[in-house]
């Protein structure tokens, strides 16, 4: 983790450059040239401020739908990391959040910018010895099973059709975070595997989700919602599942309502719906949803309307997400955010699902489900320990 001011602009020592969805060509040539943090107590709309520090520095994502040069242009910046926490994205949808963040010293809003250098990244150094103790919950099994039957007694009121639960959990470790984190970015399926560091904290993500994608004039997003093992039994039950089909198609119109405000009318379509595909040993059902950029739309349009994602909060999102305040007894920190990379004519930001974040005494890793009128409490709490699983094992080194 470097030591890096929360502003500044900085000549920083090459090193290796593992951001989720850089380009892979370019990540042993990647310098950083400048940094923002940003967090929820300075006030102000992150992303204005995202993208009004990325047109400073020669990114110019203010309309995404004009025509673009070639990003291995070594005479200006190759693009940027962005990192939008789960907090910072309820903040721009205008809901509460008012439970604590287990790990403070992360930001809720990072942009770093890169520019090409010639030369190849200096390996990093041999890793100190690596320690991880036990893991502490935020709740209980039985804490977060009433919280299950809370949801439901909130969709039986008819205040919501759905909400995503998440808890967390922490472990105290001696020696450098960085390879473990590395190695949870190299688990299969990982299609956002990567790692972003900073003051006194590091993100590492091995997220299958893409949140919001521009790609050849498209916007795309990939909910993914249902989970089973990763067994031909675990397959079958998934593709029958009513509770779990039902579950993911509420979700993908939210994410097909969200597109829409962003969209050219008529333009939002579902190309692939409930396909089962792998994350390690679970089974994931996900969707693909498009559309067509409305023109002269800017990155903060698209983040205010795409964050937090639908996938990991519930419907009506705004409902679900003032549930949520109130349910979780800690913040979601470096999880159910938006982490990825960002240049004009390109945009590739995954959710922050199957996520960990060091600070500089704990670990800390997030997992939880989503909670319909169908839900049994006590499969949605093992649902949430599946998920967590690998990602602990990975960190300790197993």
């Amino acid at each position: 983790m470097r030591k890096v001011g929360p502003y500044g602009v900085e000549t920083l020592p090459q090193v290796l450059v593992d951001v989720p969805a850089a380009p892979t060509a370019c990540r042993d040539t990647l310098a950083e040239r400048a940094r923002l943090h940003w967090r929820r107590t300075d006030g102000g709309d992150p992303a204005a401020l995202a993208e009004e520090f990325l047109a400073a520095h020669g990114l110019n994502l203010r309309d995404l739908t004009r025509p673009t040069t070639d990003h291995h242009d070594t005479t200006g910046p190759c693009g940027a990391a962005l990192y939008l926490s789960a907090a910072a994205g309820a903040h721009l949808a205008g809901a509460p959040t008012a439970a604590p963040e287990p790990a403070p010293t992360l930001p809720d809003l990072a942009v770093v910018v890169y520019d090409h250098r010639p030369t190849h990244a200096t390996p990093p150094a041999p890793p100190t010895p690596w320690w991880l103790g036990e893991w502490t919950e935020s709740w209980t099994p039985r804490q977060h099973a009433t919280a299950v039957d809370a949801v439901r007694d909130a969709i039986a009121r008819g205040d919501l059709y759905q909400a995503n639960l998440v808890g967390h959990a922490a472990a105290p470790y001696t020696g450098d975070p960085l390879p473990a984190l590395r190695r949870l970015g190299a688990l299969p399926g990982a299609r956002y595997g990567g790692v972003l560091t900073g003051d006194d904290w590091a993100i590492g993500c091995a997220s299958p989700e893409t949140l919001i994608a521009l790609r050849d004039g498209h916007l795309i997003t990939r909910p993914i919602k249902g989970t089973r093992p990763a067994t031909p039994t675990g397959r079958a039950e998934l593709l029958t599942s009513a509770k779990e089909r039902a579950e993911h198609i509420m979700i993908v119109d939210l994410e097909r309502n969200d597109l829409a405000r962003i969209a050219r009318t008529g333009t939002v379509t579902v190309d692939d719906l409930f396909a089962v595909r792998r994350w390690c040993d679970l089974w994931q059902a996900e969707s693909t949803v498009r559309a067509t950029p409305a023109d002269g739309l800017g990155l903060a349009d698209l983040l205010r309307a795409t964050c937090p994602g639908g996938s990991v909060t519930g419907a009506p999102k705004l409902a679900a997400l003032t549930h949520i305040a109130a349910a979780e007894p800690v913040g979601r920190g470096a999880s159910m955010g938006a982490l990825g990379w960002v240049t004009p004519g390109h945009i590739d930001l995954g959710l922050t699902i199957r996520t960990a974040a060091a600070d500089g005494e704990h670990l800390h890793t997030w997992a939880g489900g989503g909670i319909t009128w169908d839900s049994d409490a006590h499969a949605e709490v093992a649902e949430a320990a599946a998920k967590t699983t690998p990602v602990r094992a990975t960190l300790a080194g197993h």
